[in-house]
């Protein structure tokens, strides 16, 4: 799905999200939970993982853990796109990807290998909880979205 998809001028409402209304929420959230599977799986080979809204990755940090010493650990973190932090006029902390970091997509076909469904629905499922996660930001509600 492209960028632009993800800044909406106006609501979305169910009738737009066909494929939400056809599955139940177990099934909603097998998809969700193969796609944060696949992210994981990505993560841990030191890759990013772009997905529409933004890139989960892992950043160097300093974590202080005892008197004087300093230890860099690597955090997962999310670094929403830019385009909709403008649009939206969100506040975020400006994140930067180590420049040997691997930016990949979600492979729909393996999402959809692992979570036995078909290719097709896990594109769409996923496209459009992100449209919803686009909409609560467009009507600035609070958003909680849990990867395991």
């Amino acid at each position: 799905a492209k960028m632009q998809n993800y800044l909406l001028s106006s609501s979305v409402g169910p009738e737009e999200l066909p494929t939400l209304k056809e599955l139940s929420t177990s099934e909603i959230c097998r998809v969700w939970s193969g796609a944060s599977r696949y992210i994981h799986r990505q993560l841990l080979k030191k890759r990013a993982v772009e997905i529409g809204v933004g890139t989960f990755a892992l950043v160097p940090v300093q974590a202080s853990v005892e008197e004087g010493k300093v230890l860099t650990v690597e955090r997962p973190v999310f670094i929403a796109n830019k385009h909709l932090r403008t649009f939206y006029n969100l506040e975020c902390d400006e994140t930067k990807l180590p420049d040997e970091t691997p930016v990949v997509q979600l492979d729909f076909g393996e999402i959809a290998a692992d979570t036995h469904f078909r290719q097709e629905i896990v594109e769409l499922c996923v496209h459009e909880i992100l449209l919803c996660f686009a909409g609560a930001l467009r009507d600035n509600k609070e958003v909680e979205f849990s990867f395991k």
